[in-house]
């Protein structure tokens, strides 16, 4: 079997037995996560674990999510297409490609340049033409580009930041983890009336959301 074949069964399996089964059905994001190469995204010396059921490390003390928390957080945005999503930590550029695949255009932030420049690459050589770039403070959000149909937040805030609310759109739903630095839960938002309505999805552990508005260093 050659080495394409190999990741895309891997790929085929980890949707199957991580993702259907644990009750995703979003068509869109199920076609998605067959379609992106996680494996790229991952360094080398880890690709034979790139499908495995567990976040990895991608250095700067950062990790890839575990991919059926990919799935959830994306499912829970409810992308039909016509969206411009904002994502707070590029990271590996995982979740990104499987956002550019899902809207019309993401936003991305990330507060470490080497790995939003490592990630930058790989999303170009995959072809992906509708993310913009930027390095910076992810609690502060993206003023210039607000407002956003869709927010995600790829990690842990003691609270929602106040940035990200005012610049969701009425009717945008925004995604992220809140919590102390040792447990979480994952947590949807939708703003109705200008007013952001939560409710709790599941627990998570992620690193930590440092920036003005979340985890001090």
């Amino acid at each position: 079997m050659m080495e394409k074949d190999i990741y895309r069964v891997a790929r085929e399996r980890m949707v199957e037995t991580q993702i259907k089964a644990r009750g995703i059905k979003d068509e869109r994001v199920l076609k998605a996560m067959l379609k992106v190469p996680r494996h790229l995204f991952v360094p080398s010396s880890l690709r034979d674990q790139a499908y495995g059921d567990f976040p990895l490390p991608i250095g700067e003390g950062q990790t890839i999510s575990q991919p059926y928390i990919v799935a959830l957080m994306t499912e829970a945005l409810e992308l039909k297409g016509k969206e411009r999503v904002l994502e707070i930590g590029t990271g590996s550029g995982y979740q990104t490609a499987i956002l550019a695949e899902l809207a019309t255009w993401v936003y991305t932030i990330e507060k470490y340049s080497t790995l939003q420049e490592k990630a930058k690459a790989i999303l170009f050589e995959l072809g992906y033409k509708n993310i913009s770039f930027k390095i910076g403070d992810g609690t502060l959000g993206w003023q210039e580009a607000a407002p956003f149909d869709a927010i995600i937040v790829t990690a842990a805030a003691p609270q929602i930041p106040l940035p990200l609310i005012e610049q969701l759109a009425e009717g945008g739903r925004i995604v992220i983890p809140v919590g102390d630095e040792f447990s979480q839960v994952l947590v949807k938002g939708i703003k109705k009336g200008g007013t952001l309505h939560t409710k709790s999805l599941e627990p998570v552990r992620f690193v930590k959301l440092v920036g003005e508005y979340g985890f001090k260093e």
